[in-house]
């Protein structure tokens, strides 16, 4: 049978888009650190500061009993002179609240500020930068172990570049025990890692991450501080930031250990707020995009759009292979082409070997051993384009009916401990 040129098309759009984006990330990954990294020393000494900016450390906190001794004692461990950290407690149903007050006892540097009532995560930062005495913010998570050296990468950064309103850090992902907790080792360092580099040489970045991040007031200000009118407060604020002319950098050396999911079902929970969050703010920002603020959001937004566009073509490619190819294993009737890897699925699985190992090149200076975990790391761009094409089916169209849902907190699978 002659295949159709909408067969062929939607073929092509199918297996070649994470061609393309295999090639792009790792294409501009490599060039980030020919660029920034190569001369670069290593993270854990870094370089006398002419200036060393007073810094204030968000920590929002919703029921993160378990994790607060641990992250705040890493905290009072940072070496850098002029820091405060504060802890947000949003309303805590837990004795949270009771763990804050005994530890700011311990810790000269911390202070505590606690809401009556649970408001989302992005009220509670908006309150801690308020209370904050410095222009420069670091905000971590209630289960963020921070480096001790991430403040003086990230005042370096702000340092250098007046023009740099926020600054990404680098997560690197501390419970494994699972197969799902080591195939994200593989995610952090093969597709998040290597999609930041690649973005900040592009010139934009779709978020900075909520795990690590810094922020200077002024440029807040500029955005409109955190809405609580999201799900991902960290891709909204990122996108009114550098739509009001701020840039967002990544610091691969400023570093911070978090925990994940392990288990499926709260990876996807994970992953579907993420995909509905980030849909809910693309949709939002359309129209401010033909404004003179919002043109250079464009390809950023369009990279999005095509992504939407392949998940769902990729759905319906698999919908066609359960009811017409499952004998054979093909979707169309082009040789090749098929969930049943063929010369397609297997020159795909190649790219994905390629950019794994280019991945894990790149981060091998940040997490020691990552080379010995390239297993993990060579299979996680497969579960990934999996993962995003389910959660963007699902979260796109929930993104349109709730897009003005606000961001209730509720507590995280923190994977096995």
């Amino acid at each position: 049978m002659t295949p159709s040129s909408l067969d062929l098309a939607l073929a092509v759009f199918c297996f070649g888009y994470p061609y393309v984006m295999a090639w792009y990330w790792s294409v501009g990954g490599l060039m980030f650190t020919w660029l920034r990294e190569r001369r670069e020393r290593p993270h854990d000494q870094p370089p006398v500061l002419f200036e060393y900016p007073p810094i204030s450390v968000l920590v929002p906190c919703y029921n993160e009993a378990r994790q607060v001794d641990e992250t705040f004692a890493a905290l009072d461990r940072v070496a850098y002179p002029d820091f405060e950290f504060i802890a947000i407690d949003d309303g805590s149903s837990d004795d949270t609240a009771a763990r804050l007050d005994v530890l700011a006892a311990r810790y000269p540097r911390m202070r505590v500020v606690r809401l009556a009532r649970n408001g989302g995560k992005a009220t509670a930062m908006n309150v801690g930068a308020l209370a904050a005495r410095h222009e420069l913010l670091v905000c971590i998570d209630g289960d963020t172990l921070l480096d001790p050296h991430a403040l003086t990468w990230l005042a370096r950064r702000f340092g250098n570049d007046p023009g740099v309103g926020g600054i990404t850090g680098n997560p690197r992902i501390r419970n494994r025990t699972s197969v799902v907790g080591r195939l994200q080792v593989g995610e952090f360092s093969s597709i998040v890692g290597l999609i930041k580099r690649a973005q900040s040489v592009y010139g934009l970045l779709f978020t900075a991450s909520g795990a690590i991040c810094a922020f200077r007031k002024r440029a807040l200000q500029d955005a409109g501080w955190w809405s609580p009118h999201t799900l991902t407060d960290d891709v909204d604020v990122s996108w009114r930031m550098q739509m009001a002319g701020w840039r967002i950098a990544f610091e691969p050396k400023a570093l911070a250990w978090i925990l994940t999911p392990e288990t499926l079902r709260g990876l996807w929970r994970q992953r579907l707020r993420w995909s509905e969050g980030g849909s809910a703010v693309a949709l939002r920002a359309f129209p401010s995009l033909f404004r003179r603020s919002g043109w250079r959001m464009w390809p950023i937004w369009l990279n999005w759009l095509v992504s939407i566009a392949w998940a769902y073509a990729t759905g319906a490619m698999l919908v066609a292979w359960c009811v017409n190819g499952l004998p054979s294993g093909r979707v169309l009737p082009l040789e090749g082409f098929g969930f049943i890897p063929g010369q397609a699925g297997m020159l795909l699985a190649i790219h994905y070997l390629l950019q794994a190992l280019v991945a894990a090149f790149l981060d091998r200076r940040y997490e020691h051993g990552i080379m010995r975990a390239v297993f993990w790391v060579v299979w996680y761009p497969l579960a990934f384009w999996m993962l995003q094409a389910s959660t963007a089916m699902v979260g796109f169209p929930r993104a349109i009916v709730r897009w003005r849902q606000g961001g209730r907190w509720t507590s995280p699978d923190r994977g096995f401990r």
